[in-house]
């Protein structure tokens, strides 16, 4: 069995060649820095081991993400490589094949996107392109995974014939300079290394290969008297500005001969005419805006109501009295039933009925990423986020915060400057993930039911807002310094394919359905169990004599200046740092609702507008789940981060809720 490493650019489809490849999920979206670490799988031919890595520009790491992909080529020793590029780039993705060839490691070059390259009146001879690299050349659209059992057959031949690509011919000077650096460092040398890709790297001046190579003085002498030599042949003077000359001259005259160009680059494409108005410097704020308003009203409008009140009949009037005439034919104890019904069924059941309009946002937000819109809200949000000392590459993990907080974490790895970074992670939690979208539908129907989406998006906006202004402090305070620059590429508008929009979106509402099937499941069980039995273990009817109750009453004053000081809402809250949907099926449990109805009957008696708006607010800024604490403490290293993280957005939560109940009261009464 083979290990495969998968390599190519940012946004070049890695990530969707490995799913077609493998069958796997993985996220994917139309912009750079999707894949963050490497991930594996199985290919479904031929049971091979794949590595599909982060996506680099060259061999020469400048972040996180890239040197991660370049230390697994280079230490963990590969079987084969298949480097991905897109077709409608490829004088510059074909930068990064020239030094993979030079690995000497078996390859085969899969050209992506050849469905954009033809419809814009362009081709790629991929024969003749095979032919002048050496190596095979497959053409595939990775997203309609098309020629993909053809990169199979390429990829076990090269591998079982040990197909080495032969070695790149470049310029006279750079290839004698080359050679010369090469029968160096070859010399008495019993490494089993790719000496091509080193003799490229010590010609560019890369420190860090004379200590892995182990060359003593006589040879790094010989070295640079080599590159001493070879920077008098140029004007550059410039020993990896030569180098990568060399290399673009090659990729020239390669495309010249295998490729046809399609529309001229002087004439406008569509998604040039698209961001004349989507990026436009007075435009492109309200424009986003507005997209996200139109969003939040399908999901949580007359449409996501709809769909979310059939969910909420089948549990009240089909499922709650079949369990019950089965349990009463069965004669089960009345502890089993109220267990049954007002425990598990209503626990889980409170929080499927909003499955509908959770996969309405999904939905939504995966047709944004995969026609490449996306893209276009870092661009937009890069001016702005510089005043917070963050960059538009921030902006990504930001926006992936709106679906899960522990992945949006994740994703920061793509900064390379450290106090950025830190400052991302600091500021993600503000951002709204999917799980307290439970929590907004049930206030917002009961409080707010004539503005529902405007609510809802209300919090979307607070979140930001907060983290722009915590952003802006600790950029005065513990974070200051200079920023990396921002360089990302725009990728072309494409229209979302249905199958892979489909299948991203199920993935993301799966990860609901596993938690309401598990989490969900056992807290609403353990929340019944304390909120049915007293210290001393033993059964009560009275909720307020229960472990919950004890509990409860020593935080819910606490709570009294933020507008809901009940031992259930200060307990709700506590069930929702294990995750947050909980806190909506602890108070379907805590106030024996056997349904969505009954429990907003409840709550209107309990709560008021203006302290379910301070409630939503808190449960939106306060500490993420413990999946993402725990990776914040991972990808900080540090308790203290971790322990400080949670300080700061508890701190903010209490402050902001506090200060929205008590001026809100001097003006409702």
């Amino acid at each position: 069995m083979s290990v495969i490493a998968l390599v190519g650019n940012p946004n070049s489809g890695k990530t969707t060649l490995f799913n077609s490849l493998t069958g796997s999920n993985q996220y994917v979206g139309n912009w750079a820095g999707v894949t963050v670490e490497k991930k594996s799988g199985k290919t479904l031919v031929g049971n091979h081991d794949i590595v599909d890595l982060p996506g680099i520009y060259s061999l020469a790491p400048y972040s996180m993400e890239e040197r991660i992909a370049r230390d697994y080529v280079l230490n963990h020793n590969p079987d084969a490589i298949i480097n991905i590029i897109d077709g409608t780039n490829i004088e510059r993705n074909l930068y990064l094949t020239c030094q993979l060839i030079e690995l000497n490691k078996p390859m085969v070059l899969a050209v992506n996107m050849m469905d954009d390259v033809k419809s814009s009146g362009g081709n790629i001879d991929c024969i003749y392109l095979s032919q002048l690299l050496g190596i095979p050349v497959v053409p595939v659209s990775a997203r309609r995974n098309d020629n993909i059992s053809k990169i199979i057959e390429d990829i076990e031949d090269v591998i079982a014939n040990k197909k080495i690509p032969p070695e790149i011919n470049y310029d006279h000077n750079t290839q004698n300079a080359l050679n010369e650096v090469y029968s160096v460092i070859v010399r008495n040398c019993e490494l089993n290394l790719p000496y091509s890709y080193y003799a490229s790297k010590l010609l560019e001046g890369d420190g860090e290969v004379p200590g892995i190579l182990k060359l003593n003085k006589e040879k790094l002498d010989r070295i640079e008297q080599i590159v001493v030599k070879y920077e008098k042949t140029s004007s550059y003077g410039d020993r990896e500005a030569m180098l990568a000359d060399a290399r673009y001259r090659f990729i020239s005259e390669v495309v010249k001969k295998a490729v046809i160009k399609g529309k001229s680059d002087k004439k406008m494409t569509t998604s040039d005419k698209i961001d004349l108005v989507v990026t436009n410097r007075l435009l492109a704020f309200p424009i986003f805006l507005l997209v996200l308003f139109g969003i939040f009203s399908l999901t949580f409008g007359p449409v996501g109501t709809f769909f979310s009140d059939l969910i909420d009949v089948f549990f009240t009037n089909i499922l709650t009295p079949f369990v019950e005439k089965v349990l009463y034919a069965s004669n089960a104890p009345e502890w089993t039933s109220n267990l049954l019904i007002n425990g598990v069924i209503s626990g889980v059941g409170g929080i499927l009925t909003f499955l509908p309009q959770i996969v309405l946002l999904f939905l939504c937000l995966t047709l944004l990423e995969d026609s490449g819109y996306m893209a276009r809200a870092a661009f937009i949000t890069d001016k702005f986020l510089r005043k917070l000392g963050l960059s538009g590459k921030s902006f990504i993990p930001m926006l992936m915060g709106f679906g899960c907080t522990t992945t949006a974490v994740m994703a920061t790895r793509t900064t390379e400057n450290v106090n950025e970074r830190r400052l991302t992670i600091l500021l993600v939690p503000f951002m709204s993930c999917s799980a307290k979208l439970p929590i907004y539908a049930l206030f917002a129907g009961l409080f707010f039911k004539e503005n529902q989406g405007l609510v809802v998006l209300s919090m979307y906006l607070i979140g930001f807002m907060v983290a722009i202004i915590s952003g802006l402090i600790l950029h005065k305070t513990m974070f200051k310094g200079n920023m990396a620059p921002f360089i990302m590429e725009l990728p072309a508008y494409r229209m979302p394919v249905l199958s892979a929009v489909i299948k991203n979106t199920w993935q993301k509402c799966k990860d609901f359905l596993v938690k309401a099937g598990t989490i969900i499941f056992a807290m609403s069980v353990l929340i019944w169990l304390l909120q049915n039995f007293t210290p001393s273990l033993q059964m009560t009817a009275d909720s307020n004599e229960s472990i919950f109750g004890y509990v409860g009453r020593m935080i819910a004053p606490i709570f009294i200046p933020l507008g809901f000081g009940t031992w259930q809402a200060g307990v709700s809250i506590l069930s929702g740092l294990v995750a947050k949907e909980a806190v909506v099926s602890s108070m379907l449990v805590l106030y024996s609702a056997t349904n969505e109805e009954q429990l907003m009957t409840i709550l209107s008696g309990v709560f008021t507008p203006l302290s379910a708006f301070s409630f939503m607010v808190f449960c939106l800024l306060y500490v993420p789940c413990i999946s993402a604490f725990a990776t914040i403490k991972r990808e900080m290293g540090s308790w203290k981060w971790a322990l400080g993280s949670a300080i700061m957005q508890i701190s903010v939560a209490y402050l902001i809720s506090m200060s929205i109940y008590q001026i809100g009261s001097l003006f409702i009464r």
